[in-house]
């Protein structure tokens, strides 16, 4: 088999011999009926995942857990150092007790929070599936469910107040924490010390540093818990207050336009004007004409700035309340001060509908083509 693979260099040709079969026996290889690949033999094989030692390092990023292991006893050496270091060791274990204490309370805060937020969205579904459907302007069960919303979310807000008190006590325990291996580190200089202490030294080095880097952990953790449940909150109220808006109409509308014009910071302009104006040659995005009591404007004017706000999220907007001509005097002041009550009247709905009021200029002006009250919104 070998010659026929491997032909001789001598000069002879080997004689083959046809039709001649050679068993060869399989390999231990072969033989293995549930092959398995080590880490080694395995070219695209991922690394593998490095194990957390119990050294005072945090666990994994979303695990939210902070709890330190133990701090080693020390035997006591009869030194001087010895003792110097079993009192940093008693320090650091009460503060490794205290630090699980914290893990607890952050546990527990996130717990409540999720509580909350589950039956805060809970009576918001069922405020917008009924609106949804179709109910009265002002429908007292709407509003009593909206005023749970609103305690459901103001116990959220006691939630941050909760998590900023432990975020301090958690700052004080960080600021210990590093005393704590400054001194350890200390020791090494002090006179008087055998090599049993400075073994010991180093254990308890190692100990606090790795606590060190577990307060710190939790301390950004914490703060970044905060930062986000404090925007939630803010952007939920938001919505509340066009939800409110909603029932008091009996319609759906949305979001708030706030969380849409929140995408681009507005630009801080000259302060609104108030006088008259001129409106030729220009396209007003919404034009609403107040020809008679209580005009159902809500619902178009929502669904117009919300899509100019997905568009443009940075866009401005000018109100401008037309009055039409007259030949009297008096009725022109009729009209303006009507036209005046009117924008004032859009622009609380807009607010309502959460767009930042300096993003709003409210003026007035006067038009011969007008033939009864309007409110026009341009787009700046």
């Amino acid at each position: 088999m070998s010659e026929s693979l491997w032909p001789s260099l001598s000069g002879d040709e080997a004689e083959a011999k046809s039709g001649e079969q050679v068993a060869i026996p399989p390999s231990k290889a072969e033989q293995n009926l549930q092959p398995t690949l080590s880490s080694s033999g395995a070219p695209n094989a991922p690394p593998a995942a490095p194990t957390l030692t119990a050294g005072g390092t945090p666990p994994l990023v979303g695990s939210g857990q902070f709890t330190p292991p133990p701090a080693t006893k020390f035997q006591p050496t009869g030194t001087f150092v010895g003792q110097k270091i079993s009192e940093l060791s008693g320090e650091l274990s009460n503060l490794q007790g205290r630090l699980a204490q914290r893990n607890g309370q952050l546990q527990q805060i996130r717990t409540t929070t999720v509580q909350n937020a589950q039956r805060y969205h809970g009576t918001v579904a069922a405020v917008n599936a009924r609106l949804q459907l179709g109910t009265t302007p002002g429908n007292p069960i709407l509003i009593s469910q909206w005023n749970q919303a609103q305690a459901e979310l103001d116990r959220i807000g006691v939630d941050i107040a909760a998590m900023n008190s432990l975020a301090n006590e958690v700052a004080a325990d960080s600021s210990l924490a590093a005393f704590l291996l400054e001194s350890a580190r200390a020791t090494y200089g002090l006179s008087g010390a055998i090599d049993e202490d400075h073994r010991q030294l180093q254990v308890l080095e190692d100990e606090t540093n790795g606590t060190v880097v577990l307060v710190d952990r939790l301390l950004n953790e914490i703060s970044e818990d905060v930062s986000r449940q404090t925007a939630y909150v803010s952007n939920e109220r938001r919505d509340l207050t066009t939800l409110s808006l909603a029932i008091k109409n009996g319609e759906l509308y949305g979001s708030s336009l706030s969380n849409r014009a929140f995408a681009a910071a507005p630009a801080v302009g000259a302060p609104a004007a108030r006088g008259n104006v001129s409106v030729q040659g220009r396209r007003p995005l919404v034009v609403i004409r107040f020809d008679r009591p209580d005009v159902p404007y809500e619902q178009a004017l929502y669904t117009a700035m919300s899509r100019t706000l997905e568009r443009r999220p940075g866009a401005r907007f000018a109100l401008v309340a037309v009055n039409p001509n007259s030949t009297s005097s008096a009725k022109v002041a009729l009209g303006q001060s009507a036209a005046r009550k009117n924008a004032q009247k859009v622009l609380r709905t807009l607010t309502d509908m959460g767009l930042p009021p300096d993003r709003i200029t409210l003026s007035a002006t006067t038009s011969a083509e007008a033939a009864t009250n309007e409110v026009h919104i341009y787009v700046e």
